[in-house]
């Protein structure tokens, strides 16, 4: 498999930034905050080595069969990372409320049962088996995080939860990636384009421009420092108030009663 200079470019560019965005977990202590998401940078500059010390001395076969392999690990990990982002973004403080747990959940199920079905509709244009299996994990897992970044986005702004976090701006790139890589699947899979053409190349390369893309995203929101959190508006912090003032009336008749 020979690669254009423009291929190196790209391939070089994603390993870097994959260590800049860890240089940047680390230094700006995000690491801690998020650790899945951590552990898939390190899988990717893992992974990125790899395939290129095995293209460089083994057959195009063996970078093929290492390349899908990879992938799965690649493909489970970012399903992790979207439940990490899920939990800092619908249960902020350690606790989740049991409407929106109830109602993620469903989401979580919903997603999936549609992703594995048109992932059990499609007839990827493979030979072999092991090729098919890969074709179709790939596409699944492209289809369940695409859908599982739409409908955490729709979810969050409907119980108007924050979307300006750095768990919401991992997401965001992420999700954009998901979406491009499930188009690029159903392109491939359904139109039965074959490896070896030159559309399939030109797509790859789009891929990869828009991972790069997505890590510099990351970069740059993850080195700020995350939006304070907006002020109650004083309408707001006066109901609270006087909730607030209404319960400790009711407990100090309570209280009163049963001394009684």
């Amino acid at each position: 498999m020979n690669l254009s200079g423009f291929d190196r470019f790209l391939w070089a560019a994603c390993l870097y930034g994959h260590i800049v965005l860890l240089a940047v977990l680390w230094i700006r202590r995000r690491a801690s905050s998020f650790p899945v998401f951590t552990s898939y940078v390190i899988e990717n500059i893992v992974k990125t080595s790899v395939l290129y010390f095995i293209l460089s001395h083994f057959s195009q076969g063996a970078y093929y069969y290492s390349y899908w392999s990879l992938g799965v690990v690649d493909e489970a990990l970012q399903i992790f990372v979207f439940y990490e982002l899920a939990v800092h973004v619908f249960c902020p403080t350690g606790t989740w409320a049991p409407d929106v747990r109830k109602t993620f959940l469903g989401l979580v199920c919903a997603s999936t049962l549609l992703a594995l079905s048109l992932t059990l509709l499609a007839h990827p244009a493979a030979h072999r088996w092991v090729q098919t299996f890969f074709l179709r994990s790939n596409f699944f897992s492209a289809a369940l995080l695409s859908e599982l970044f739409i409908g955490t986005l729709v979810l969050s702004v409907t119980v108007g939860l924050p979307w300006k976090t750095h768990a919401a701006k991992i997401a965001q790139g992420l999700g954009a990636f998901s979406i491009l890589c499930l188009a690029m699947d159903i392109v491939t899979t359904y139109v039965g384009i074959s490896h070896n053409t030159r559309v399939f190349s030109e797509l790859a390369r789009l891929k990869n421009l828009t991972y790069l893309g997505c890590e510099t995203y990351w970069i740059a929101m993850l080195w700020q420092e995350a939006p304070a959190p907006r002020e109650l508006p004083e309408a707001m912090r006066l109901k609270i108030y006087t909730l607030q003032k209404q319960v400790e009336y009711d407990l100090m008749r309570i209280r009163a009663w049963r001394g009684n």
